[in-house]
């Protein structure tokens, strides 16, 4: 019987998904596979596998839970790969589960304002490109505001996003006031009546003093067209900074009061454990993960399914 349409995309998802955290599946999953099957689990045993969880970037907490779990009832006892795979995506999923929320586009609000934030380099600009093709497949009117005025690159990038999503564009040349522009896109996305309103800021966590003071005010701003906006604040991180994550999260919920997460570059890293940390830490929605450069690669977090692609185990 043939796969439908819908099961075809939810596995060719799943392909990518674990195609993408390959690397850190091998960090992770294949070592302590390594590590309890050429002995029987003793102390030292538990503590290294503490060890490597740690090394994997999943927080120190959760590597102490997973190895404990391992552990329990398990001393002076082989143990099996499939039950340690099982067990570390059992607990991994414990903390990803409460944070696996996907973002909910508010009708009502027209238009919905997302303002987009993260450093240079994290995948912002790209990301607010695949949110653009996804809500416009949904059917839905976009603008795309190119507010990291700072950056001529990303301004064009945004402009090529628009041309190819159907989305329509503000932007001004380098250098402008990003708050006036944020201003100005929201009210014309109010006089076109659009669906969705993506803003994309400069991310020049260097300086911070320059970078919050910028968002403030265009949060500001856009609060004195709409007192309810932004309906979403989103951080876009990148997964191969590893620990850099957990305080760019908290800097951003501090300057700009971060709704939810989207993690890019998943694919390029043994790093993917971050994610797990971050959820224990911040407990913020994630909304989105990225696996690769397509529009396809963006997709809804899904907290199993991450679970067992970092344990290594096959769909």
């Amino acid at each position: 019987m043939n796969d439908t349409p819908k099961e075809q995309s939810k596995q060719s998802w799943w392909q990518r998904l674990s195609g993408g955290l390959k690397r850190t599946s091998a960090s992770i999953g294949t070592a302590i596979s390594e590590l309890v099957s050429k002995r029987k689990l003793d102390g030292a045993t538990v503590e290294e596998l503490e060890e490597l969880l740690i090394r994997a970037d999943l927080g120190v907490d959760t590597a102490a839970r997973i190895a404990a779990a391992i552990a329990q009832g398990r001393y002076d006892k082989q143990v099996s790969d499939a039950e340690v795979k099982a067990i570390l995506s059992a607990e991994v999923e414990k903390v990803l589960a409460p944070v696996a929320k996907p973002l909910v586009i508010d009708a009502a609000a027209k238009p919905f304002v997302i303002l987009v934030v993260g450093v240079n380099g994290s995948g912002k600009t790209t990301t607010i490109g695949k949110l653009a093709a996804r809500f416009r497949a949904e059917g839905r009117r976009v603008m795309l505001a190119a507010g990291d005025t700072f950056r001529a690159a990303a301004i064009d990038q945004l402009r090529i996003w628009g041309e190819r999503t159907g989305a329509k564009v503000i932007a001004r040349e380098q250098g402008s006031d990003s708050a006036s522009l944020a201003f100005e896109a929201l009210t014309a996305a109010r006089s076109d009546a659009a669906d969705v309103l993506l803003i994309d800021t400069a991310g020049r966590l260097q300086n911070k003093s320059e970078l919050m003071s910028e968002l403030e005010k265009v949060v500001r701003v856009i609060k004195k067209v709409d007192a309810r906006a932004p309906h979403a604040v989103l951080l876009v991180l990148d997964a191969t900074v590893g620990q850099n994550a957990l305080s760019q999260a908290a800097e951003f919920t501090r300057i700009a009061g971060v709704t939810g997460l989207v993690m890019t570059k998943l694919d390029g890293t043994a790093r993917g454990g971050i994610l797990v940390a971050l959820a224990a830490r911040h407990k913020l929605p994630v909304h989105f993960i990225g696996v690769g450069e397509g529009v396809e690669d963006l997709s809804d977090f899904a907290a199993k399914d991450f679970a067992n692609a970092i344990a290594g185990i096959e769909a």
